[in-house]
């Protein structure tokens, strides 16, 4: 893990603010159905005197069959528009900002969505009235740059699947293989990059280990498969703890279609270890797909790993995500205490901690905002013994930590 510098972008994941569920709809069939709201903000700090060109790219989910994207906004200093990739269709928020007049920028995008669950698992059903095979479906073969597909993963994908006959059957040898030998373990270094061998080699890791692992197997048994990622949400209730991001994978069969599976949530939950053989449940938000990627409005700097976090170019050169605490105080931009204590709270940096105020508008977490507001501006000048540090306990509604591979977002409980 790299240490903290001056220069980074910091991410924010709000609840009506952050992938936080605010309402739930009543399910009008079998299948489960969400519909929440969560605004996801970037803010580029530091931007070094002098510099000429900034690039910013935010992920920017979409409408497909299971997700609706309801409602859409994009808060930007800047003009920004709305870009889709050509190899898989991301789409992405990207703002150009020529000769920055200000060393910090922040964009926000706030969404409305709708999410259904996906079940695919009626195997029974493969026919040739099948969907025909969608046109893209030869990439899904191909190896990715941390999940080739040379001898050794093509010997052990051979081992894995040895004597089983058709597609389904390879598939779930595949999957069963990765559930008995991956551990769902975030202990120290190199996992989370979706790196196959670091998954065949250390046996742990998150999501991105687990589905490239699954990925390349596949691929080596002549089986599409894709990767996703997006976020999870809080399963049940209105509020809840956000660890991350999450990605799954899905894999074609044909005749039949694209089958979801979640290795990685099956290994968590044990229970639903046949469920997510053929099922998404509708807890999360999918941002892209694929890996590898050039985005739209092309980056000077390589491929991106995968893309669910903002990518950020200064004068044609990637700008890093560090390490380090981020205090969010959320305002109502129609309160004068709100507006004042924001004022006073953006000054405030300490040790690794920096404070981001951000002004929100969402009527039913208003009247929190101004009370928190109001104690602060009666408080005096504010300093690090009004509010606690992050790490320590915070008395506002809410705490983010920026790592480099991961976001952690816990929210107060309603």
């Amino acid at each position: 893990m790299s240490s903290w510098h001056a220069s980074f972008v910091r991410i924010v994941l709000l609840a009506s603010a952050s992938i936080l569920l605010v309402s739930s709809a009543p399910a009008t069939s079998s299948l489960q159905e969400r519909t929440f709201e969560f605004t996801y903000a970037a803010e580029v700090h530091d931007i070094p005197s002098g510099s000429k060109d900034v690039q910013i790219w935010l992920p920017y989910p979409q409408s497909d069959q299971y997700q609706k994207i309801l409602k859409a906004k994009v808060s930007s200093p800047y003009p920004s528009q709305i870009l889709t990739a050509p190899e898989y269709g991301d789409q992405m928020v990207h703002i150009d900002v020529k000769n920055p007049a200000a060393a910090s920028i922040l964009v926000t995008t706030e969404f409305t969505v709708e999410r259904t669950e996906h079940v695919h698992e009626v195997f029974t059903d493969v026919a040739s009235t099948a969907p025909s095979a969608p046109p893209d479906l030869a990439r899904w073969l191909q190896p990715d740059h941390l999940v080739p597909l040379d001898q050794r993963i093509r010997e052990l994908s051979a081992e894995v699947t040895a004597g089983k006959t058709t597609d389904l059957a390879k598939a779930r040898a595949i999957y069963d293989y990765v559930l008995a030998n991956m551990k769902y373990d975030k202990s120290g270094t190199g996992w989370g990059n979706g790196d196959i061998y670091w998954a065949c080699d250390a046996k742990r890791g998150n999501c991105t280990d687990f589905h490239s692992l699954f990925i390349g197997l596949a691929r080596s048994a002549g089986i599409p498969a894709k990767f996703e990622i997006g976020f999870p949400l809080p399963p049940g209730g209105t509020s809840g703890e956000i660890g991350g991001y999450h990605c799954w994978a899905e894999f074609y069969l044909k005749d039949y279609g694209w089958v979801p599976i979640d290795a990685s949530e099956a290994w968590k939950d044990p229970s639903k270890r046949e469920y997510f053989f053929g099922a998404h449940d509708a807890n999360r938000v999918q941002f892209s797909v694929g890996r590898d990627l050039i985005l739209a409005s092309p980056q000077a700097g390589p491929p991106l790993n995968f893309f669910v976090y903002p990518y950020v170019e200064v004068d044609g050169k990637p700008f890093s995500l560090q390490q380090g605490n981020t205090f969010l105080f959320f305002y109502d931009p129609t309160c004068t205490h709100c507006e004042a204590a924001a004022r006073k709270m953006a000054k405030l940096n300490w040790k690794n901690t920096a404070v981001v105020s951000i002004p929100i508008d969402t009527p039913q977490f208003a009247a929190r905002f101004r009370l928190l507001a109001s104690r602060i501006c009666s408080a005096g000048p504010i300093s690090r013994g009004h509010i606690r540090r992050p790490d320590r306990g915070i008395h506002a509604p809410h705490r983010i930590h920026v790592a480099i591979h991961r976001v952690s977002l816990v929210l107060e409980s309603n």
